[in-house]
């Protein structure tokens, strides 16, 4: 196990401080200067997991309010809003310095007999036939700030490999279609519980960037104001996110400052493993006084 993983799997284990209050670490995630999205909603959905017993989460809906602050906790509320016969229904709030920054709700089902489709994997190459996403920032560690550079190339604990990648700095205008293959190998042997929380944290990688490409930006750009609005997670079939997964992305439709895009997410041998929907903020740049 890296050091990176140990770390991520450190943050999903949040302390229980009273019957359906838990906190948890705010610093570590996938940015500096404030919380990773997937972090605040995987951690949420840990402190609704703390509350349930025997049934797995099938869907999450979660408004991200306000930027999280990494240098202090995050204190996770949990709503017990309904235990049924076969659905189990939380309502969790993430609260820093006395504010929401997150409210989720989440809904657990027992494991029932049904009929079975899906739409097929879109045919890519083998994860192994693209660079890792540390080679790649390597390319570019000479574009960044010399302060900036340490960041750029701090080891992560979930590795991506880009289908589509598109040089960060000077992106071109492309299609919204956007994939990566990513997996976490110290998530071999981990509960089932653990794996969704592990997805749930990564489904929030790369996905707002779809809405980007069309118009020729990235992260980078200075001339946008990006931010998640929401995120809404669907489980379909079981995790095993030490394996390669394919996350198959797009953006249908942006507009009024904001920006919509949806992705699946396939094991290896095809099988849907999630669906994930998202929408951003996606204004112009505005010069504050």
């Amino acid at each position: 196990m890296t050091e990176a993983e140990r770390i991520l799997l450190d943050l999903l284990n949040i302390e229980r401080l009273e019957v359906d209050l838990f906190r948890g670490t705010g610093s570590g995630g996938e940015t500096p200067t404030r919380i990773f999205g997937g972090q605040v909603i995987a951690q949420a959905l840990a402190a609704a997991y703390r509350t349930v017993e025997d049934r797995l989460c099938h869907s999450l809906h979660a408004y991200f309010i306000r930027a999280g602050d990494p240098s202090i906790p995050v204190i996770y509320q949990v709503d017990r809003a309904r235990d049924g016969g076969s659905m189990t229904t939380r309502r969790v709030v993430a609260i820093q310095n006395g504010k929401q920054i997150l409210n989720m709700s989440a809904s657990f089902h027992v494991q029932d007999e049904g009929w079975n489709h899906q739409h097929a994997m879109p045919q890519t190459e083998a994860p192994e036939s693209y660079p890792e996403r540390s080679e790649l920032r390597q390319r570019y560690v000479d574009l960044v700030p010399e302060k900036l550079r340490g960041e750029l190339l701090r080891e992560r604990p979930i590795q991506v490999r880009e289908v589509n990648h598109l040089n960060p700095f000077s992106p071109e205008k492309s299609d919204d279609h956007n994939q990566i293959w990513f997996r976490m190998g110290a998530a071999a042997g981990a509960d089932p519980v653990t794996q969704h929380l592990l997805l749930a944290y990564a489904s929030d990688m790369y996905l707002m960037t779809s809405g980007l490409r069309p118009h020729g930006l990235s992260l980078f750009s200075s001339e946008v104001n990006f931010a998640s609005l929401d995120h809404a997670l669907w489980f379909h079939a079981p995790v095993h996110f030490e394996n390669w997964h394919l996350y198959a992305m797009e953006s249908p439709w942006s507009g009024q400052g904001r920006n919509f895009n949806r992705g699946s997410i396939y094991a290896q041998d095809g099988t849907l493993v999630a669906s994930v929907a998202q929408e951003g903020l996606m204004r112009k740049a505005r010069n504050k006084p």
